[in-house]
């Protein structure tokens, strides 16, 4: 079995769906399903059970997704021994300024015991830049969240959360169960920097032009709600001082965690990452 064929196999066990593991993979369902029908052919058995809503493994396939994710991730640990003895084991990552997330966490030490000799530089960014440093050549990969311009980048989604607006606890919407973002038209919004990536800008403005106070930093948009009442939007399960209270947005698109790279990037350090981050996401 070549390792490529088994990534293919891992990428739709993981999206159960052809489709949607072929856009993870970059290439165009025809060969991948060719290549899945040929890999069940070397088996001797199914390796998915195939509907019009997607594929589930067979239990022959639970059995080749374990021991492939383990080939694959020997595979790995073998690029990054050689890059660490040819002196490039060294990995700089961007992370977007949210420090509460316990997905994270459990990233950063899944990455350490994975590669304990691997020199980790970080980045912590702002919300003005939700590449975290990548376009301008300043980290490797970024841990982030979307939309944002995607242009010459390859993005993997590791998680979706609900969005809630984050208002004052005395406002009157306060206590509500939901809201629409129409119950927010007459409201200021913070708003990003001129120059800020504007489909990133655009998500946290509920998708309309808005005004109110700029913002650069997380705490800078909790401090511009308690002290003058605007409307932030912020992921639901993150925790708030007492003063401020989130409530669900029921028409809001949720927001994605995901991670992001440079487009034909082939370092196997990003490539060991990516595949850590989904594992570690999904748990």
């Amino acid at each position: 079995m070549e390792l490529r064929t088994l990534r293919y196999f891992v990428a739709v066990a993981e999206e159960l769906h052809f489709g949607r593991a072929a856009t993870r993979l970059h290439m165009s369902q025809p060969p991948l399903s060719r290549a899945i029908k040929q890999l069940e052919a070397d088996v001797g058995a199914l390796l998915f059970a195939r509907s019009p809503a997607g594929v589930t493994p067979t239990p022959v396939g639970a059995v080749l997704l374990d021991e492939a994710r383990a080939l694959l991730d020997h595979a790995d640990r073998v690029r990054v021994r050689v890059s660490a003895a040819a002196g490039a084991a060294t990995i700089a990552i961007g992370i977007l300024g949210d420090g509460t997330d316990p997905g994270v966490a459990k990233l950063a030490a899944a990455y350490r015991r994975h590669h304990p000799g691997v020199e980790i530089r970080i980045r912590d960014t702002d919300l003005t830049d939700p590449t975290c440093g990548l376009r301008a050549g300043l980290v490797d990969v970024a841990l982030t969240r979307a939309p944002f311009d995607e242009t010459a980048l390859t993005v993997r989604a590791l998680r979706t959360d609900p969005v809630g607006v984050v208002l004052r606890a005395d406002d009157p919407l306060a206590c509500r169960d939901g809201l629409r973002l129409a119950d927010l038209c007459d409201r200021r919004w913070f708003q990003f920097p001129q120059g800020t990536d504007p489909v990133w800008q655009s998500y946290w403005n509920g998708g309309r032009p808005r005004e109110g106070p700029v913002v650069r930093a997380v705490q800078e948009c909790l401090q511009a709600v308690l002290w003058n009442g605007t409307v932030g939007l912020a992921p639901l399960g993150h925790d708030l001082p007492a003063e401020l209270a989130v409530v669900p947005l029921i028409d809001m698109p949720p927001s994605r965690v995901v991670a992001v790279w440079n487009e034909g990037d082939t370092n196997p350090l990003i490539r060991s990452f990516i595949e850590i981050a989904t594992t570690a996401y999904r748990r």
